[in-house]
């Protein structure tokens, strides 16, 4: 065996066709690119929802409803969840800092108290919005209820 008689084995190395080198490339002068335009052309790219010209379907389409620019977004809790949360975290004020602090809500949150189920601690309550019925039942309980 000589250095010169080395070769790779049968069936091992496929030689694909060298595109855009002439006819005898055998794929002719356009390489399969078709003719002419910004499509045969190297590194094109087209824009995302780009229809040939065509109006694009989010401008032939008509808007629907209202999407606020500002909106008001809560971190909701019920009532019930109150009980649970003042035995794990050993909370007497269900405030938003102390929620803040046991990694519950993010720091920038508006925390909203709603009245689904019951209630049995007696807890001071210091959060953004709160229903009606939820603050019933805090009171009820001997709690006491403060908007921030």
């Amino acid at each position: 065996m000589n250095l010169h008689t080395l070769q790779p084995a049968k069936g091992s190395v496929h030689k694909e066709k060298r595109l855009g080198r002439g006819e005898a490339s055998g794929k002719g002068g356009t390489s399969t690119k078709g003719n002419k335009g910004h499509q045969s052309r190297n590194g094109y790219s087209s824009k995302k929802g780009h229809e040939g010209g065509q109006m694009p379907i989010q401008r032939r389409l008509p808007k629907r409803g209202f999407k606020s620019i500002d909106p008001l977004e809560y971190k909701v809790f019920n009532v019930g969840q109150l009980d649970h949360l003042v035995e794990k975290y050993g909370l007497q004020d269900f405030t938003v800092d102390n929620l803040y602090a046991n990694g519950l809500v993010n720091k920038t949150a508006k925390v909203k108290l709603l009245g689904q189920g019951e209630l049995k601690a007696k807890v001071t309550v210091k959060v953004n919005a709160i229903s009606e019925k939820a603050k019933q039942l805090i009171e009820k309980a001997g709690g006491s209820v403060e908007l921030v």
